[in-house]
């Protein structure tokens, strides 16, 4: 019982992050539309497969906002 929850664990975990790092890095780009940034989020707050679609789609899209 204690091993299934430590795996659980740390898969939310990993999962949790991955959808932290996506949300940050297209927080950092702009995708040229305001519409095309809300829908990449929303596809982002699927947990796993979310993140799989953004680096494979997304990644490369958007172009890294300058300070």
């Amino acid at each position: 019982m204690d091993q299934t929850l430590l795996y659980l664990l740390i898969i939310v975990g990993i999962s949790f992050g991955l959808t932290m790092l996506t949300l940050i890095d297209i927080i950092l780009k702009d995708f040229g539309s305001t519409k095309t940034k809300i829908l990449w989020h929303f596809i982002a707050l699927i947990p796993i497969a979310g993140c799989l679609t953004y680096l494979i789609f997304g990644f490369r899209k958007g172009k890294r906002i300058k300070p």
